[in-house]
């Protein structure tokens, strides 16, 4: 079965190893090696399936989580993974294969330190081949100007079902309604606009400017923040995916684009930028807010939140060209009780 899935033959290799689970002839290993066949055969369902029965029937072996773990990775149920790779660890803390799949499924979900900390238990004569392409992202991640694009998922896919009420009571969370009540400053009497929200997550910018729209499309990250964003019914289109590639696919076909504490995952913002000006119509508008920096351009904070100057904002709009047709100080959300130092623009593209 090994050599049949190293040799492209997946399909084949899941038939030998049914047939002989089947017949009563198929341990654990033959177990796992369906999960694993069913995974290099694109049958993300089954080999769910299979990999959870072979948990159940061999709870203490580590081999047996180790391969539900991999099934869920393949699912998209990232965090679940990681909770299995980590029980299996609990059975048998000498598990190499289940820490090195560990430390992956960190760096999948943007954890840097929490992955080279499971990397680092390793025994390097025996796993430095593998771990050197991980090493390699890790360098890589930490030389990035913006937020790890896995972190904002895990991040945002974790505690999207209790999102709007943490935000809302716990965090005094009012971005949207600062961008509108910027947009009737700048664009008094707009209406039937079509809009487009960038890190839409639940939609709750969507709802602040629904009376405004005449079509409302939406990005996100996270496919959890994506799903309860489609539940409210207010959006043309959502689509699950990141925000710098995604603007430059399309033309200019925005009246509005709404960034609501998005960039606050962005560090530099020229992709960004350039990305709406593209998607914009002549006499549109690009309504934003961030989190102040008091020093140039932009910094990481201490709640792994990027915060830009105005100075930075003003000059990036003007490379982009953009008109800033307004600037007003907010305090977008609460951190620890205290108002967030923010700043909210709106940018317009001339004719």
């Amino acid at each position: 079965a090994e050599t049949l899935i190293q040799d492209g033959r997946a399909a084949e290799a899941a038939r030998f190893l049914r047939a002989r689970i089947e017949a009563g002839r198929g341990g654990v290993l033959a177990r796992t090696l369906l999960v694993k066949a069913l995974l290099a055969e694109g049958a993300i369902d089954a080999a769910l399936e299979a990999a959870r029965d072979t948990a159940s029937l061999n709870p203490a072996l580590p081999e047996a989580v180790t391969a539900l773990g991999d099934a869920l990775l393949a699912a998209g149920h990232l965090p679940a993974a990681i909770a299995e790779y980590q029980r299996a660890l609990r059975i048998d803390a000498e598990a190499g294969l289940a820490r090195l799949k560990l430390g992956a499924a960190w760096l999948e979900a943007g954890e840097t330190d929490k992955a080279r900390e499971q990397f680092a238990m390793l025994d390097l004569a025996d796993w430095s081949a593998r771990l050197a392409p991980f090493l390699e992202r890790i360098k890589a991640m930490q030389t990035q100007r913006r937020s790890d694009a896995g972190y904002v998922r895990h991040l945002f896919d974790q505690f999207s079902a209790d999102y709007d009420a943490r935000m809302r009571g716990q965090l005094a969370y009012q971005a949207p309604e600062v961008l509108r009540a910027l947009a009737d400053l700048v664009m008094p009497g707009a209406h039937d606009l079509t809009v487009l929200d960038l890190g839409c997550g639940t939609g709750l910018a969507g709802v602040a400017f629904a009376d405004l729209t005449s079509a409302i499309d939406g990005i996100d990250l996270s496919p959890a923040m994506i799903a309860r964003a489609r539940d409210r019914k207010l959006y043309r289109n959502l689509a699950v995916g990141d925000l710098e590639t995604g603007l430059g696919n399309g033309r200019a076909d925005y009246d509005l684009v709404l960034a609501a504490d998005t960039l606050v995952y962005l560090g530099d913002l020229t992709p960004t930028f350039t990305g709406v000006a593209h998607r914009l119509k002549p006499h549109g508008f690009f309504l934003f807010t961030v989190e102040r920096s008091p020093h140039t351009d932009f910094e990481l904070g201490p709640k792994r939140r990027w915060q830009h100057s105005e100075e930075y904002l003003r000059a990036l709009a003007a490379t982009a060209r953009l008109d800033v047709a307004g600037a007003v100080a907010c305090a977008p959300r609460l951190e620890l009780s205290v108002p967030v130092d923010g700043l909210a623009l709106a940018l317009q593209k001339p004719l």
